[in-house]
């Protein structure tokens, strides 16, 4: 069902211009020249979304919106105002009577077009997370159970995401092969996790066994992994079993799978291929059955063209993928987590479990969070604390934010119950490529991922997104 954009303004011409655009785009389209009767229109039959001009005769945009916001049914309706103003008053006005967002004229249809979706996918999420103030790990067990074989084991990952789920099914159809596994990801994803449902659900009785390769040269991997015989260097007094041999009939994860030295590749490949490896300072070769998982948050693909990363490793371990997106694309998952590390912390500081505003999860959405899933436990931990059992506020967060530009966007300091504003303008001083390349990621970020729908947004065809995106990895 298409979404239904209301229009408030006194100008024909916009309405026209601004109609057909959204029109293009499957919005269905309501456009209103008089703000006196357009409150009433609008507790008839409420929009999705409410395009609002600020100078209007009779009653101005900034009445306007604050009528809107008093009658039943209308508060939680996203209004973004469309105006020409750029002082630092007129824009804080457009918050203060009870805007979402605003956008300056004159715009592109591309920037209308992201604002627009940018504050129906907030609204949506904003609806999830009243839905989720109840939620329970055994509610989610039972939403996955229409969908999955083993919704109790993938009941500790939170998500309602789409895609997510979409990684859990592929997990179970690959769960029992002997081949290995690379699950892809950025930092703090939750590719351990992955790699331990992985294990569970294959049902190996052996050991769950982890190594981090970061900072290990060849000689303290394969003596991490594969261990070593008496005498085999100085020190080693007594044979020492690798973690190889310790999860034998189970699952070995090795993280960051990207940093691995090159002679070390060596020895993986040869356990990988023919199941086999050597302890330091033995001749002897010995058999594993261990099932391989590896992660990494690098880009192998690029490695391969750089020489740092073997090409017969490579394609060995990409027999079975998984990716796991960031939480910067699958932001309606934040109020789950958002609930969950707070009942957790609450429970570890042993205080009482702090309440949250609801704006807090309009702001967290904005947020990109560069170390994701992590990041935001760490920082609801770090809040919690901070809090003393009391409520959690904006400014709590705000201290806890590294990214100096969204913390400092302008209006950020604003505390009502409405949407906060976008972050600057922080593209000064870049490159054209680069405005360029920031361009395209965020609009991909904002459209979750689908390269169709961003390349709509962009204005160019899908192939010519291919390209570009193809050189921006290889750059």
């Amino acid at each position: 069902m298409s979404h239904h954009v209301f229009i408030i303004d006194d100008d024909i011409k916009f309405h026209k211009a601004v109609g057909a655009i959204l029109q293009r785009h499957d919005y269905c389209v309501t456009s209103v020249t008089e703000a006196e009767s357009a409150v009433d229109r609008l507790t008839a039959d409420p929009p999705d979304i409410i395009l609002l001009d600020v100078k209007m005769p009779v009653i101005d945009g900034f009445e306007t919106c604050r009528r809107i916001r008093t009658r039943p049914g209308l508060g939680s309706i996203p209004v973004v105002f469309v105006t020409g103003a750029d002082d630092r008053e007129s824009i804080g006005r457009c918050f203060e009577s009870g805007a979402v967002d605003y956008i300056r004229k004159p715009f592109r249809e591309p920037e209308l077009l992201v604002r627009i979706e940018l504050q129906l996918k907030i609204r949506h999420q904003h609806e999830m997370a009243k839905a989720a103030e109840s939620f329970f790990p055994e509610e989610h067990t039972e939403r996955l159970d229409a969908e999955l074989k083993h919704p109790e084991a993938f009941a500790r990952i939170l998500t309602r995401d789409p895609t997510v789920i979409d990684v859990f099914r592929y997990i179970e159809a690959i769960a029992n092969s002997s081949r290995p596994v690379l699950v892809r990801g950025e930092t703090g994803v939750g590719k351990e996790a992955v790699a331990g449902l992985i294990h569970t659900i294959s049902e190996r009785t052996g050991a769950f066994i982890t190594v981090n390769i970061a900072g290990l040269d060849d000689t303290l991997f394969s003596d991490t992994l594969f261990g070593h015989e008496k005498g085999a260097f100085t020190g080693a007094d007594k044979p020492r079993r690798g973690l190889i041999d310790v999860a034998a009939g189970g699952t070995i994860f090795l993280d960051e799978i990207g940093d691995l030295r090159p002679e070390s590749q060596v020895k993986l490949l040869r356990l990988i291929q023919q199941n086999e490896y050597y302890p330091l300072g033995s001749d002897t070769s010995r058999t594993s059955d261990a099932r391989i998982v590896v992660a990494t948050n690098r880009n192998l693909s690029t490695m391969l063209r750089e020489g740092t990363f073997r090409e017969d490793l490579f394609f060995r371990l990409k027999t079975h993928q998984v990716y796991l997106p960031p939480l910067r694309r699958r932001r309606g998952d934040i109020p789950l987590l958002l609930d969950h590390f707070i009942r957790i912390a609450s429970r570890e500081l042993t205080c009482a479990c702090p309440a949250y505003p609801d704006y807090l999860i309009q702001f967290l959405s904005r947020y990109s969070f560069p170390g994701n899933i992590r990041e935001l436990e760490s920082m609801v931990f770090d809040a919690v604390s901070r809090s003393a059992g009391n409520e959690l506020t904006i400014d709590i967060f705000r201290e806890l934010i590294l990214d100096d530009d969204f913390r400092n966007c302008a209006f950020s300091h604003i505390e009502s119950d409405q949407d906060l504003p976008v972050a600057p303008n922080v593209m000064r001083g870049l490159t054209l490529r680069e405005i360029t390349d920031l361009t395209i990621q965020r609009t991909l970020d904002e459209a979750d991922g689908n390269y169709s729908k961003a390349a709509k947004i962009l204005g160019i065809s899908r192939q010519a997104l291919y390209k570009r995106m193809n050189r921006m990895q290889s750059s």
